[in-house]
């Protein structure tokens, strides 16, 4: 355990320290990186900071103490429903990003439906494979039960089988626009139609793509209805600190009226500090986030963000076309915006994403099917080029016989083999022990294939539960050098 330190630290020292464990973190300044940051450029970047810095004592828990906090956050919503097809009759709030967001569209659905559901003990929320794993924790949070659906073989929301799923306990329907593993849109339109019929809610998460569809429609790109000029769609969320480049963190959650808005929020009334109201999960909020958000979006402006949309989306068809051209690997379905995955057919593309990491590139692994993930933002119009080399290379490594390889693939076939014939107990004993037999969190970190591989051979995925909680735990605790 850390303690303290018992004196003071020099400034310069403490700063120092900061910089020194910067530089193993993800190079996403040279583009190296695909997911998780969202830069515009050096100009926006600081823009945010110094707004950022303007605000950052301030808190957004209290507006009576802070209207201009009020004023940035009113205008930003306005900005962003406007941007979303909406009017003056659309309602929310400002959250810290995607995963608070969803968790508000399902607690304020919860809500209404007590409120105009009152027989249903069991509320359940309806959605494809592909909607973020926040649902999820929703659900859990809030006692409701989730419902999947496989999706089509486009990767979208498959609606005959959502409508099949439809019970009288269901109060919410969910699709996304675009879903984050392979980027496609799901047909809003006829998911808001099948919620109308049955008189429930519909969320499109839009949390990835609400800023940046807009843009690539007035491109000439075609894509789908999602948005509030869709009828039937009652809520959803977009996030600013992704492609409406804002700091972290920064999303908003809308919904069609503010009557169905008042059912998140949260007052208690009966303390002794004083009268407790609450718009959303948090209580203190960063005034800066706020106030960040607040200036990218009036500095950018629509001329700002559609500039820098077609930026990206030159930079999508270059990539598209590249990965398409190589040997063995493909982008999976139609995505309509930066937003897309890199799968195989005869390839281990979890041993392609080993041999770009060791080449210095950062892509997150997915599953059901197996792929890379590629979120593209400005950044990655200078790299472009480099990546579809560096990306020939590792499938060329990835397609010859080597020990590594040959240790994954033999992994894997000892996990196929232990499932089949191993009792049920052994094999959670020694799924236990796979993190280490992996490399997870240990010297290998570099090369990850084995664990994808071994855990799409699981059935039993409360043992990969246990084993992710086990990295998770890892991750978050001092270790024994550290200290």
């Amino acid at each position: 355990m850390v303690g303290l330190p018992p004196n003071r630290t020099p400034a310069d020292a403490v700063l120092n320290v900061m910089r020194q464990l910067r530089e193993k973190d993800a190079r996403w300044q040279e583009g190296k990186t695909w997911s998780l940051v969202f830069h515009a450029g050096d100009e926006v970047h600081h823009l945010l900071k110094e707004a950022y810095a303007m605000f950052f004592a301030e808190n957004g828990l209290n507006p009576m103490a802070f209207p201009s906090l009020k004023k940035f956050e009113a205008e930003v919503v306005s900005m962003t429903a406007r941007l979303l097809g909406g009017d003056d009759r659309i309602a929310g709030n400002m959250t810290s990003g995607g995963t608070e967001s969803l968790l508000m569209a399902v607690k304020t659905a919860r809500e209404w439906a007590r409120a105009n559901r009152p027989h249903i003990t069991q509320p359940e929320i309806l959605m494809p494979n592909s909607a973020h794993p926040a649902f999820e924790k929703a659900a859990h949070y809030f006692g409701l039960k989730s419902v999947r659906v496989p999706v089509d073989d486009h990767f979208q929301a498959d609606v005959d089988a959502m409508r099949a799923a439809v019970t009288p306990n269901t109060i919410l329907l969910i699709g996304s626009a675009p879903s984050y593993p392979q980027g496609i849109v799901d047909p809003i339109p006829k998911l808001a139609a099948l919620a109308q019929k049955h008189n429930i809610l519909c969320h499109v998460d839009a949390c990835v793509g609400g800023f940046m569809l807009p843009f690539v429609r007035r491109l000439g790109y075609p894509v789908p209805d999602f948005d509030f000029s869709v009828p039937g769609v009652t809520s959803i969320s977009v996030d600013l600190h992704k492609y409406g480049y804002a700091a972290k963190g920064a999303s908003v959650i809308l919904y069609r009226t503010a009557a169905l808005r008042r059912h998140q929020f949260f007052v208690y009334t009966d303390w002794a500090g004083g009268i407790y109201a609450s718009p959303a999960m948090t209580g203190t909020r960063p005034g800066g986030a706020i106030a960040a958000a607040w200036a990218v979006m009036n500095f950018l402006g629509e001329a700002g963000y559609l500039e820098i949309a077609e930026t990206v989306m030159r930079t999508v068809e270059k990539l598209r076309a590249g990965i398409n051209a190589i040997d063995g690997l493909h982008v999976p379905g139609n995505p309509p915006m930066s937003i897309l995955a890199i799968g195989s057919n005869s390839l281990n593309v979890y041993e392609v994403g080993d041999e770009l990491a060791l080449l210095g590139w950062h892509l997150d692994r997915q599953q059901f099917p197996a792929g890379l993930h590629l979120t593209v933002t400005p950044a990655h119009a200078a790299v472009a080029d480099q990546f579809l080399a560096d990306l020939a290379t590792a499938a060329r490594r990835a397609g010859r016989l080597s020990v590594p390889r040959l240790l994954n693939s033999m992994q894997v076939k000892l996990a196929t083999w232990a499932v089949r014939k191993l009792p049920p107990n052994i094999v959670s004993a020694l799924t236990a022990q796979s993190a280490k037999l992996t490399g997870i969190g240990g010297e290998n970190e570099g090369r990850s294939a084995a664990m994808y591989g071994m855990m799409a051979t699981l059935p039993n995925r409360g043992d990969i539960d246990e084993l992710v909680l086990d990295i998770l735990e890892q991750f978050t605790t001092v270790p024994a050098s550290d200290k």
